[in-house]
């Protein structure tokens, strides 16, 4: 697998966590009471910041060949 195959797979990886971090903000927002809404928010948080950060590391690396 090429380098840019790899980093492709990777930055969808990341966008599949931000709507996961979406859904799960809005879950544990609208739908949600007690604690089990501030562990789902807790995770919705940790996808965000995780997918973010890939998303930042694949567009900060740049083009391959």
């Amino acid at each position: 697998m090429s380098i840019s195959m790899f980093k492709m797979y990777v930055s969808f990886a990341g966008m599949i966590l931000l709507f996961l971090a979406m859904g799960l903000i809005w879950l544990s927002r609208q739908k949600l009471k007690g604690w089990i809404a501030g562990i789902v928010s807790l995770l919705a948080y940790f996808s965000l910041v995780s997918g973010a950060l890939i998303i930042l590391f694949v567009v900060f690396t740049g083009p391959t060949r």
